[in-house]
């Protein structure tokens, strides 16, 4: 898996929407500089966490739709005369 790349506009959206949180919830008041750091850290630290989950939620989707498929074969299947 390659890094999590954020757009310069997702970054600072995502600073906002933290900074808003900070003030809104624990009253607490923070710079974009420090907004934008925490965001980076936070992508770093949980980035990979939400993507091995993604991974993991497709393959239980993919599974699943190929033992349907398999399913959908094998009912297809006509009876043998010996």
């Amino acid at each position: 898996m390659s890094e999590l790349k954020l757009s310069r506009e997702q970054k600072v959206a995502l600073a906002a929407n933290l900074k808003r949180f900070l003030e809104d919830e624990l009253d607490t008041e923070i710079g974009n500089m420090d907004a934008e750091r925490l965001v980076d850290h936070l992508v770093k630290r949980f980035a990979p966490r939400f993507y091995n989950q993604g991974i993991r939620d497709a393959h239980a989707l993919l599974s699943k739709k190929i033992d349907d498929l398999a399913d959908d074969f094998y009912g297809l299947e006509q009876p043998e005369i010996d």
